[in-house]
């Protein structure tokens, strides 16, 4: 008789645990609170606009790169088209001047040269580093658990050229980079390129690089539909989805879990039981806290989250044809959102993806950090909520058509999520997307394969997803579920073995 794994979530960590357990011979059983697969990896309609709540660029999606070997395994990009984007982000400087951030680091070297050529040096020293970081195609290790010594010694020669860029940078955030350039519009840029504290400059390092090696495209339907296509791969292999089942309690006995205990109160069991949901509330409600200790404790207390997002969509009759994916530009009046006035806006354009827009239209999404407290606290007053929303949508919308005059008149549909809304369709803690903020603390960490998937005292229970993998992502979900499947059939002393779609 096969033995049994129990998932608690069906979002991309869950679900690629689900089809490398299948794979290898267990029994997998995933219980998920919403009525669709994805978690945050999902989309919405509005009128018939789909507004897509996760994906703008994945690594992996070149097929000759070690990491799409993942996404061929979950068939999550079987028959998709990918798009490739020419420009990443354009910024619009408040002098009036514009830099487009090119995903060919060589065009992107001399643009950078031609708009400040006295800042030559840390250009080309940025240059560099990506070049270097795309010239190594990260391997697909074993899980860090049940590696050896001799593991990575077999990988030390694919890696030797990142030794340098990691020695270098791996302190270093993008805001103290910024420092370095006397250009007005380049530190102005490379301050708001990734404008979260203390995040390592290396992470864009690794973006750009991704983007040049075009293994950081977009695949065509969007994000649902990647989540659909992880869903349809792991019902093929013969797994089980419980959709609008909320697990309220993780079953333990003798201190080994056996089981999970949904919100109607019915009772199921299985010898392993992994959780790919929220993290806080694995720990501290469906554990009760039994099995959190001092460090697990100070890191949920003390640790920096991704701060949630307000995300507002606009639905446009128009398709707003030669601009980039994003832009971010400076707002002539700043829109305040919870208490902090924001001077500047990025709009994603996914007019790019004709399967989500309808024809000759668009959708515009801009998102804005915010605190989880304040949006909690007005929810309570539905009145007070549903107003600061309209506020917050008018305002983007004038922002939106003072940007592009064209637009003017022909916005059709508008949505606003806020921290509420994360937390009530996925129960993520505060309604943070991405869970630990990565930061050039814990860098190292997120490269050395994430925290423990293990809570101290408790056998037979694992933890994936972005709340074990500092930095968050979906490519990090999906391997933290491929990992725990070959940590269990380590375990259980049989080979690990998979299939592609």
């Amino acid at each position: 008789m096969a033995k049994s794994i129990i998932i608690i979530g069906a979002g991309i960590a869950g679900l690629s645990a689900g089809c490398y357990g299948q794979m290898n011979g267990y029994d997998t059983r995933i219980f998920e609170l919403h009525d669709k697969p994805g978690g945050l990896c999902t989309a919405w309609k509005r009128k018939d606009y789909t507004i897509d709540g996760c994906i703008h660029w994945l690594v992996g999606t070149n097929p000759s790169s070690s990491f799409n070997r993942i996404w061929r395994e979950l068939g999550a990009l079987k028959g998709k088209d990918i798009v490739n984007h020419e420009v990443f982000i354009r910024f619009e400087g408040s002098g009036g001047k514009a830099l487009d951030l090119y995903t060919d680091v060589d065009r992107l070297e001399r643009h950078l040269k031609e708009l400040a050529p006295a800042d030559s040096a840390p250009i080309e020293e940025f240059t560099a580093a990506v070049r270097a970081i795309s010239r190594v195609d990260m391997p697909l290790p074993r899980p860090r658990e049940i590696s050896s010594p001799l593991d990575g010694l077999k990988m030390l020669p694919r890696m030797l050229p990142l030794a340098r860029p990691l020695m270098k940078w791996r302190k270093v955030s993008t805001a103290a980079f910024a420092e370095r350039f006397t250009d007005p519009l380049l530190h102005e840029a490379f301050s708001s390129f990734m404008d979260l504290p203390d995040f390592p400059l290396l992470g864009l390092m690794f973006t750009m690089a991704w983007l040049h090696n075009r293994d950081a495209g977009y695949p065509v339907g969007g994000s649902l539909e990647f989540s659909r296509a992880i869903e349809r791969r792991y019902l093929d292999l013969g797994g089980e989805i419980d959709y609008k089942a909320r697990v309220e309690n993780i079953l333990v006995e003798n201190d080994c879990a056996v089981g999970v205990r949904l919100a109607g109160g019915s009772e199921h069991r299985a010898d392993t039981v992994i959780s790919a949901a929220d993290g806080h509330a694995t720990i501290f409600d469906m554990l009760e806290g039994k099995y959190a200790d001092a460090k697990i404790r100070d890191r949920y207390k003390n640790k920096p989250i991704f701060e949630p997002l307000v995300q507002v969509s606009l639905g446009i009759a128009s398709e707003l044809e030669g601009e980039p994916q994003t832009i971010m530009f400076p707002l002539a009046s700043p829109i305040e959102v919870a208490g902090v006035k924001h001077h500047r806006m990025g709009v994603v354009n996914h007019r790019f993806d004709p399967v989500q827009m309808p024809e000759g239209k668009t959708v515009l999404i801009a998102t804005f950090t915010t605190t989880y407290a304040y949006w909690e606290e007005l929810y309570r007053d539905p009145e007070r909520y549903r107003a600061e929303k309209q506020r917050i949508a008018d305002a983007v919308v004038a922002a939106v058509e003072g940007r592009f005059p064209a637009i003017a008149g022909r916005v059709e549909m508008v949505d606003v999520a806020t921290p509420v809304t994360y937390k009530r369709y996925t129960n993520n803690w505060q309604g943070s997307f991405e869970g630990w903020l990565l930061t050039t603390g814990n860098m190292g960490e997120s490269m050395a394969r994430g925290m423990d998937k293990t809570l101290p005292g408790l056998d037979n229970f694992f933890m994936i997803g972005q709340w074990v993998m500092p930095g968050g992502g979906l490519p990090p979900a999906a391997q933290s579920g491929r990992d725990v499947i070959q940590i269990i059939c380590h375990r259980d002393r049989r080979p690990f073995t998979t299939s592609e779609a």
